[in-house]
């Protein structure tokens, strides 16, 4: 039987990490890996989550398991951060997941279990694994116009020309905030005309929600989520704990259904319970305890958001500084996009070939579509990083 196994494509982001771990340059840069670093280039642990950690090592008492959908607490501190008052906690069923990774999976596998036939309309571009995810799934998908590549923003006419086609049982994937690998976000006007359309089909919106306080702010980046969760009769979201509590390896995702009908609600926790038990059975607790205690600690939580804010304000400052040195090192501003991006990421919107370039003659890592994440810079690779692009003729 295994026989028959054949070779899997190889990652392309895996592949560009060996390739920079190989490259004997002194001066290489890494803008590929989708992984917060500091100055230093090192991911930091927050302090908030160090405290948590000492406070569960001294409290906790077994490692038995939790429930199918981990523990309530946990959904409950982590839907209110990113929901706010939007929808009142009856409507709101969730579950634990590995990952927001996890979490995209169970709401693509609840939407099929709801809808056999169900299509999903992705934008072009979005986060590959979600394409992968689905391919794997065997489920149809439709793209939507979502970035232009000459001005660098949304093209939001083409989506929304896109989406007037999307009908009742179709799946509308939406990036919550910092979307990646654009960078490029709606802004409230525009959510508001997307709940609107979503309206107008019966669509159902699933909302993937992973950057929340890396673009605007802990409620900026929540905003459009808010808005369509209080609007729409159902909703899915998946969401992330890795980028802004900064546990990549804990695993900590949470899946949330949410309808307006508040009679539902068990119902959708129970086949959320019933995913869980097929795919992984028992979710991973440590990580989403951690989150937990921070957000249900005054003084962590105050300490968690204001190095949250840190972070963001310092990759603000960092797609400033590029914005002006690669206007001085152009003579153009056909790069103020950097600035105007938020999350991690921002995509140049230039060719394979030339980020190939990038690579070859100037030890720039970044992935081939010309996504960079602006946080695996310094204040000092900045202006190394500008000469490059001008010199290569982006």
């Amino acid at each position: 039987m295994l026989s028959h196994l054949t070779d899997q494509p190889a990652d392309k982001i895996l592949e560009l990490m060996k390739l920079y771990r190989d490259d004997p340059r002194p001066q290489k840069i890494d803008l590929g890996v989708g992984v917060y670093k500091d100055a230093d280039g090192k991911t930091p642990i927050f302090r908030a989550i160090k405290a948590a950690e000492k406070k569960l090592w001294e409290q906790e008492e077994t490692k038995s398991y939790v429930g199918l959908i981990g523990d309530p607490a946990y959904r409950d501190a982590l839907a209110g951060l990113i929901l706010g008052d939007a929808v009142p906690s009856d409507k709101i069923a969730g579950a634990a997941t590995p990952g927001g990774t996890g979490a995209v999976r169970q709401c693509f596998e609840l939407a099929r279990m709801a809808n056999p036939d169900v299509r999903v309309w992705v934008s072009d571009p979005t986060w590959p694994n979600h394409l992968s995810i689905l391919k794997f799934m065997g489920l149809p998908t439709q793209s939507y116009r979502y970035f232009d590549s000459e001005t660098r923003a949304v093209d939001f006419d083409g989506m929304m020309a896109d989406l007037a086609e999307a009908q009742p049982g179709d799946l509308v994937l939406l990036h919550g905030c910092c979307h990646n690998p654009t960078g490029a976000n709606l802004n409230m006007s525009q959510w508001q005309a997307v709940v609107d359309l979503l309206l107008k089909t019966g669509a159902t919106p699933m909302i993937d929600i992973a950057y929340q306080g890396f673009g605007d702010g802990l409620d900026a980046d929540a905003a459009g989520t808010r808005l369509v969760a209080s609007s729409v009769p159902e909703l899915l979201i998946a969401a992330s704990c890795s980028k802004n509590f900064g546990i990549y390896r804990e695993r900590a995702g949470l899946a949330l259904a949410i309808s307006q009908e508040a009679a539902r609600r068990d119902t959708h926790e129970g086949a959320l319970a019933f995913l869980n038990r097929q795919n992984f059975s028992f979710p991973p607790d440590h990580g989403t305890r951690l989150v937990t205690l921070v957000l249900t600690d005054p003084d962590l939580r105050a300490d968690w958001a204001s190095e949250l804010e840190d972070i963001r304000l310092g990759m603000l400052k960092l797609r400033e500084q590029l914005a002006a040195e690669l206007q001085a090192a152009s003579g153009s501003d056909r790069f103020g996009f950097v600035a105007e991006h938020r999350g991690m990421f921002s995509r140049l919107g230039t060719t394979p070939e030339m980020v190939e370039r990038l690579r070859e003659d100037h030890a720039i890592y970044m992935v081939g579509d010309s996504r960079m994440n602006i946080a695996g810079l310094n204040a000092h690779t900045v202006p190394v990083l500008a000469k490059a692009i001008v010199d290569t003729g982006i």
